[in-house]
């Protein structure tokens, strides 16, 4: 076992730790706390199978660190989405490795939601209201909204750096670049601001519509929506009898079978149908203003060369910020992913500035 997946245990506890100390549930902080315990087991039982002793365990990384304070700042919504996303990473890692060996699969193993589901009922404590809770809370945790913004960033800096260098290399960064970018910043983020509203608001009028149907189906035939929900459980390998016992019963509360419907047949998450079309689109058009403002900004100032060099060194360092940030996810090297997005970007900018100069040329002669 390698030290980068004692590392990867190890900011994995301190963040699960750094859950617990914010949660106001009791129950909810109960599980991140043992979560946090289980994590530093696994990196102490790594540092045996290496035959080093307890001190050899490193501290945080500073990847941990930075998402802690983004928790601080944004709330730890935000840090559970991205442990969720890692918890994921590090199960298909090891589903495929015991694949390989031929080794037994275990589900505990594969998913994060089950082991924290056996910590729950292990604990007489914690009642069924804190599993909905902390599994609601699991489906809208923000790790996905930090994501989003990374790329939305990324997509803004890279499109408008691009349409500036091929406007620069045909004019000589003088004439028409300053309007290019604005331009270019303003339709990419419009563009970007529509194409969420209407993902968002489509997915949501869909949703809707199946809900509709759904509890029109219930209300007329509420005999074959007993004995779909029966089937589903059955398919999760639960015996008929009890199956249909606990389908009898759902379905003695039409509410409660209509919202089990929704969840086990659509397989529809009421939280999604709660998010703002609106507030997405202007966090879509806020993002992709960031990055496409990079490129454009010393040509506010200045023109010629000049402008071109300092629009290409703070382009440099955004990709690499952006790279940087990518590692929050990822848990790779920031020097590589930062340095990495930074050659893919002034590779795409050069080729525009060249094919911007070629036409230059080619217009003034």
């Amino acid at each position: 076992m390698s030290m980068k997946s004692i590392q990867t245990e190890v900011d994995a506890s301190f963040l699960y730790q750094k859950l617990a100390e914010h949660e106001e549930d009791p129950a909810i902080a109960e599980v991140f706390t043992q979560m946090s315990a289980i994590e530093k087991g696994h990196a102490l039982a790594f540092l045996q199978a290496k035959n080093l002793p307890e001190t050899a365990l490193p501290a945080p990384s500073g990847r941990a660190k930075t998402l802690n304070s983004i928790g601080r700042i944004f709330g730890y919504d935000y840090v559970l989405g991205v442990l969720m996303d890692t918890e994921k990473s590090i199960s298909n890692a090891i589903l495929v490795a015991k694949q390989k060996t031929n080794i037994p699969i275990s589900g505990a193993e594969t998913n994060h939601v089950k082991i924290l589901r056996n910590i729950l009922n292990g604990d007489t404590k914690v009642g069924s209201k804190a599993i909905t809770k902390f599994e609601s809370r699991h489906r809208s945790v923000g790790g996905n909204a930090l994501r989003a913004a990374v790329l939305g960033g990324n997509d803004g800096l890279v499109s408008n750096f691009s349409l500036v260098m091929g406007v620069a290399g045909a004019s000589d960064g003088e004439s028409g670049v300053l309007v290019a970018g604005l331009a270019g910043l303003l339709a990419g983020a419009l563009s970007m601001a529509l194409g969420e509203w209407i993902s968002v608001k489509s997915s949501q009028e869909l949703y809707e519509n199946q809900i509709q149907i759904e509890l029109e189906e219930l209300e007329t035939n509420p005999e074959g929506e007993q004995q779909e929900l029966s089937l589903i459980y059955q398919a999760k390998g639960i015996n008929k009898i009890e199956a249909d016992r606990m389908a009898a019963e759902i379905m003695k509360d039409t509410a409660k079978a209509h919202q089990v419907l929704i969840e086990e047949e659509l397989g529809i998450n009421p939280e999604e149908l709660k998010g703002s079309a609106i507030e997405a689109a202007l966090y879509s058009f806020v993002l992709f203003a960031i990055g496409a403002i990079i490129p454009v900004f010393p040509f506010l100032f200045t023109s010629g060369f000049k402008a071109i060099l300092y629009s290409s060194v703070l382009s440099a360092l955004g990709l690499f910020g952006i790279g940087a940030a990518i590692t929050l996810f990822t848990g790779k090297s920031v020097w590589y992913s930062g340095f990495r997005q930074v050659f893919f970007g002034l590779i795409a900018a050069a080729i525009t500035y060249g094919i911007g100069k070629v036409i230059g040329v080619s217009l003034a002669g």
